[in-house]
């Protein structure tokens, strides 16, 4: 297997809380490497092969890698973290500039439609189409309208743990 899907999958079944990490295309072989890399120390095996097969077959070293994980997640939200700061930073270059984000205002204004259009078809159509199609776009309007809350939440921040998240991010690019 490749060093992607057994990290992912070490993450999965042994550290949950890691699965964010991979969702960055750029970022994901990294933590891959880095759970497999702890994967091999805690089994002391040389495969990552070996070391997922060791930690399914004793708990203990399971906990072991837990534990180490744990200890290692802080180098790896700091560079969640960093990937979020680079974004926000460009946005902030761009307004000093004068400029504006036009990729990013042209994906709310897409989402906005996509939304309105799908829950116009809602609205006056529903009776006359078969409850599948229903079912798909209910659910490509909610996708839709999560994408207007990530905008917000990245816009705006989310809550006061974001609030902590961008004092991180300061802090981790000085």
């Amino acid at each position: 297997m490749d060093p992607i899907t057994i990290g992912l999958a070490l993450a999965s079944q042994f550290a949950p809380q890691l699965i964010k990490y991979f969702s960055n295309s750029d970022t994901a072989a990294t933590v891959a490497g880095q759970v497999i890399d702890i994967a091999k120390t805690v089994t002391g095996k040389g495969t990552p092969d070996e070391a997922a097969t060791a930690l399914q077959a004793d708990p203990t070293l399971a906990l072991q890698f837990k534990t180490a994980v744990l200890a290692s997640e802080t180098d790896l939200e700091k560079a969640y973290l960093a990937d979020r700061a680079d974004a926000r930073a460009r946005d902030v270059d761009l307004a000093k500039l004068g400029r504006r984000n036009v990729r990013a205002d042209i994906m709310v204004f897409l989402d906005v439609v996509g939304l309105i259009a799908c829950l116009v078809v809602l609205i006056f159509y529903k009776e006359k189409i078969p409850g599948e199609a229903v079912g798909l776009i209910s659910t490509i309007a909610a996708t839709f309208g999560l994408c207007l809350r990530d905008a917000h939440q990245y816009e705006f921040g989310s809550s006061r743990s974001s609030a902590n998240k961008d004092l991180t991010i300061t802090n981790l690019t000085r």
